[in-house]
């Protein structure tokens, strides 16, 4: 790999032994698809907040209040947009067009056509790696129930929007399994 944010050309022919991220446009994939290209970091769920004078966009590290914080899973995602008339549901269409999603996003990277980072449940093969990685909220967020919106600024930060690239400081590798024993050499 030449480094996290490599390229990749999609393959002219349809092969099985190809990630279907790598062969696939997004409006191609399968709803199970479509869901699996989804790390769980959960930083889309951040709320932000927009300077209405210039457009920019300003993460907060205040969650939404249907997220869990241990595991960045919505608690309600059938019915997330019902309960959360704000929540923007993903898109193949919107997906391009959504400015302030992370430039760690799944969906953003396959649209550019650019690979998963290593950390991705369907590279590394563990929906773990995304919290080890540190590019998850976990640990970082605190909900929405606890912070009144006048307090949003209180609250700002810029590591969700930041590009690993540029000095998220990631792990070497995903610490041993739980019960399981490391020793030294």
């Amino acid at each position: 790999m030449d480094g996290p944010l490599k390229k990749t050309a999609r393959p002219e022919r349809d092969d099985d032994e190809t990630p279907f991220w790598r062969r696939m446009a997004l409006a191609e994939m399968s709803q199970a698809q479509w869901e699996s290209l989804c790390d769980g970091c959960a930083r889309c769920c951040l709320n932000k907040l927009e300077d209405w004078d210039t457009g920019a966009i300003y993460w907060t590290e205040v969650a939404c209040h249907l997220l869990d914080d241990e595991t960045c899973r919505c608690t309600d995602y059938a019915n997330r947009s019902v309960r959360v008339p704000d929540c923007v549901p993903l898109t193949p269409q919107n997906v391009t067009e959504l400015t302030w999603l992370p430039p760690t996003c799944a969906y953003k990277l396959v649209a550019e056509g650019r690979d998963l980072y290593w950390w991705h449940p369907l590279v590394s093969g563990d929906p773990d790696t995304v919290h080890y990685a540190g590019i998850s909220v976990r640990g970082r967020m605190v909900s929405e129930k606890d912070v009144a919106v006048e307090e949003y600024e209180d609250h700002l930060v810029d590591w969700p929007g930041e590009d690993p690239a540029e000095g998220i400081e990631v792990a070497e590798r995903a610490p041993p399994a739980t019960g399981r024993k490391t020793t030294g050499r």
